[in-house]
C-alpha cells in the first residue's frame, strides 16, 4: 500500500514539475517569438531601403538520387529574382563568363538520377551559370560534406549559400539571405523553415508539425539566453574565407551534424552568426511511420551528440507526457480536479506554443491544422528523446553509421 502511494505522489510530483518547467519553456518561445517578429519586420524594411545589397553568390547543392518532388524543389531557386534586381540596380549580371548566380550540383557519380533531374532543369534557365560535379565514392563518412569540399574547390564566387535538395524556396529567398552580409562582421547566417509534408499521411504530417513547431520553438527561446552560435541545414550562408579559416568543410567532414559545426565554428572565430527573419519550406519525404519515426530518432540522436548538455534539458521543454504524467497520479491520489486541469492544460498549452509560432515565426497557413496536431507530436517528441538514448547507431541514406564523442561519426561495421 505505502508502496503504490509513493508511486502516486511520485507520478503527481513529477509530472507537476514538468508542467511547471515546460511552462517556462513556453513562455520563453513567447518572448522570443515576438523578438523574431520584429527583427523579421526590420529585414524586411531593409529589402526595400536602395542601394539594395546584391553581392555575387555561389548556391551549393549536394545531391544523392531522384527523391520525391526534387524537380519542383530545384526548379525554385532558378526561379528567383535576383538577376532582375541586380540588372535593375544597374549591376554586371555577368562576368567572365559567369553570371552573379552561380548553381553547383554534386552528387557521387555521373550516373546519379538526381543530377540528371539537375541538369534537365538548369538547362531551361541558360542565364544562371550551373556546374554539375562529382565527387566519387565518399572518402569520410559524411558524404554530404564530401561533395560539399569539391563544390567549394570549384566555386567562383565568395558568398556560399549551402542548401539541401529537399528545399523549396519563394522568388525573394536569395535577395532576403544576403542581407546581413552587408555588415562586415557577419560570418554565417541561416534560416528557420516550415515542415511542408510532399504526401497527405498521419507521420509525415506529424514530422513536418515538429519541424515548424519543435525546431522553431527551441531557435526562439535559445535567443534570449545566448547570440546564434549555430546554422541549420536546409539553409546555411556562410563567407568562403571564414569557412577557410576553419579550416574548409573538409575539417567536417566526419561529423554527423555538420550544420551545427560550420556555424558554431565560425562564432567560435569572432563572427556573427544571424537568424534571417525569411521562411522557406523543407519538405517531408517520410510518408510511412517506421521511415518517419527512423528519421526523427536519427535527427534527436545527432542533437544528443552534438550538444549533450543541451539535449539532456529538452525533455523539460515536453508539456503533455508530463500532464498525462500528472493525471495519472492525480486521478489515483483522487484528486479528479487537478488531474483533469494538468492534462487539459498541458494542452492547451501546446496549442498555444503551436498558434504562437504559426503566427510570429513561420507564417503557417494552417494553424488551426498545427494545432491539433502538435499536442499529439509534443508527446511524441519525449518517446523520441528516450529512444535517442538507446544505442549510438544510426541510418543514413541506406547506411548504418555510429555517433561518438563530439558529434562524429564512422560507418558501422554492422550493415
Amino acid at each position: 500500500m505505502h508502496v503504490m502511494v509513493a508511486v502516486e505522489w511520485t507520478l503527481l510530483t513529477v509530472g507537476l514539475f514538468g508542467l511547471l518547467t515546460s511552462s517556462v519553456f513556453l513562455g520563453m518561445v513567447v518572448k522570443g517569438a515576438r523578438r523574431f517578429r520584429r527583427e523579421a519586420a526590420r529585414q524586411d524594411a531593409l529589402l526595400v531601403t536602395p542601394p539594395e545589397f546584391l553581392p555575387a553568390v555561389s548556391l551549393f547543392k549536394p545531391l544523392h538520387g531522384n527523391e520525391t518532388s526534387l524537380e519542383e524543389n530545384l526548379r525554385t531557386f532558378f526561379e528567383q529574382d535576383y538577376l532582375k534586381h541586380v540588372a535593375m540596380a544597374g549591376d554586371v549580371i555577368e562576368k567572365d563568363g559567369v553570371s552573379r548566380v552561380e548553381v553547383l550540383f554534386c552528387a557521387r557519380g555521373e550516373s546519379d538520377e538526381g543530377l540528371a533531374v539537375a541538369r534537365r532543369v538548369a538547362a531551361e534557365y541558360p542565364a544562371i551559370t550551373t556546374r554539375f560535379l562529382t565527387s566519387g565514392e565518399p572518402w569520410a563518412a559524411n558524404a554530404k560534406v564530401c561533395s560539399l569540399t569539391v563544390m567549394a574547390k570549384a566555386a567562383t564566387h565568395d558568398l556560399w549559400i549551402v542548401s539541401d535538395s529537399d528545399v523549396r524556396v519563394s522568388p525573394d529567398y536569395l535577395r532576403r539571405i544576403v542581407l546581413p552580409f552587408a555588415d562586415e562582421q557577419v560570418g554565417c547566417a541561416t534560416c528557420l523553415y516550415r515542415g511542408v509534408a510532399v504526401e497527405n499521411g498521419l507521420w509525415s504530417e506529424l514530422e513536418a508539425v515538429g519541424m515548424t513547431i519543435e525546431m522553431s520553438s527551441g531557435v526562439c527561446a535559445a535567443s534570449l539566453t545566448e547570440p546564434m552560435q549555430f546554422a541549420l541545414g536546409p539553409t546555411m550562408v556562410a563567407r568562403r574565407k571564414c569557412v577557410a579559416e576553419i579550416g574548409g568543410f573538409e575539417a567536417m567532414e566526419d561529423y554527423c551534424a555538420d550544420d551545427f559545426v560550420l556555424g558554431n565554428w565560425i562564432a567560435r572565430r569572432g563572427y556573427s552568426v544571424v537568424l534571417i527573419g525569411h521562411i522557406i519550406d523543407h519538405m517531408v519525404l517520410h510518408t510511412g511511420f517506421v521511415d518517419s519515426i527512423k528519421h526523427q530518432v536519427r535527427w534527436m540522436k545527432s542533437t544528443r551528440f552534438s550538444r549533450p548538455k543541451g539535449h539532456l534539458g529538452t525533455c523539460l521543454t515536453y508539456g503533455v507526457p508530463f500532464g498525462l504524467m500528472a493525471w495519472a497520479g492525480a486521478l489515483l491520489l483522487r484528486m479528479p480536479v487537478l488531474a483533469w486541469c494538468a492534462l487539459l492544460g498541458s494542452i492547451a498549452g501546446r496549442s498555444l506554443q503551436a498558434w504562437v509560432v504559426c503566427r510570429d515565426v513561420v507564417r503557417e497557413r494552417r494553424v488551426g491544422k498545427t494545432m491539433l496536431l502538435f499536442p499529439l507530436r509534443d508527446l511524441m517528441g519525449m518517446l523520441f528523446w528516450l529512444l535517442s538514448y538507446g544505442n549510438n547507431r544510426i541510418l543514413w541514406r541506406g547506411e548504418v553509421y555510429e555517433l561518438v564523442e563530439d558529434g562524429k561519426m564512422r560507418r558501422s561495421a554492422r550493415q
